[in-house]
């Protein structure tokens, strides 16, 4: 079994810029060369399929996780290590969030944003110190880290906001900030 389990966060569209499912790719094929488990949405299309498909094909171990409502619409991918359907959203989000170590978010479109906010908000609350990482694929991120520093700027949240997450613009940089500590 995997020493260390990254929840991957992306969308279920491959997005316009051809870096995003490269990035996808790369960041499948190294979780597996490190023997790291791949926790993810379990859909095979999109970025969630990419990275799924290049873990299993360079011997990585994956786990995903579907709500049954989405089974045809991701298209479930049922030849993963370990393939869990759940009832709804919240408890996929709850199932991937507590198998993994730490957090990777690839470009995706609002179920991406949901998921990354979730975890940053529970890492607010103290309830988790997991890595929370973004992989700035292209500066794909980049409104989106300007809309953070816009709610600290305006009063909404506390500057320790910004500490709870980090960017990378490389796989191989972000794959030194989700690396297990101590």
């Amino acid at each position: 079994m995997a020493s260390h389990s990254v929840c991957v966060f992306c969308g279920s569209r491959p997005g316009r810029d051809p870096a995003y499912m490269a990035d996808a790719e790369a960041l499948g094929t190294a979780l597996a060369a490190r023997d790291w488990r791949l926790v993810y949405g379990a859909g095979d299309v999109g970025l969630m399929g990419a990275v799924a498909r290049a873990a299993q094909a360079a011997g990585g171990e994956t786990f995903g996780v579907i709500p049954v409502h989405l089974m045809q619409l991701e298209v479930g991918k049922v030849d993963l290590t370990r393939f869990i359907v759940t009832e709804n959203m919240h408890e996929r989000k709850k199932v991937m969030f507590m198998n993994c170590d730490a957090i990777a978010l690839l470009p995706g479109g609002a179920g991406s944003l949901d998921e990354f906010f979730e975890v940053l908000t529970w890492a607010q609350l103290g309830l988790h110190r997991k890595a929370i990482v973004l992989l700035n694929t292209s500066g794909y991120w980049d409104p989106l880290l300007a809309l953070v520093r816009h709610a600290v700027d305006q009063g909404f949240a506390d500057a320790s906001l910004l500490d709870l997450f980090t960017t990378a613009d490389t796989v191989d940089g972000a794959l030194e900030r989700l690396a297990p500590t101590g």
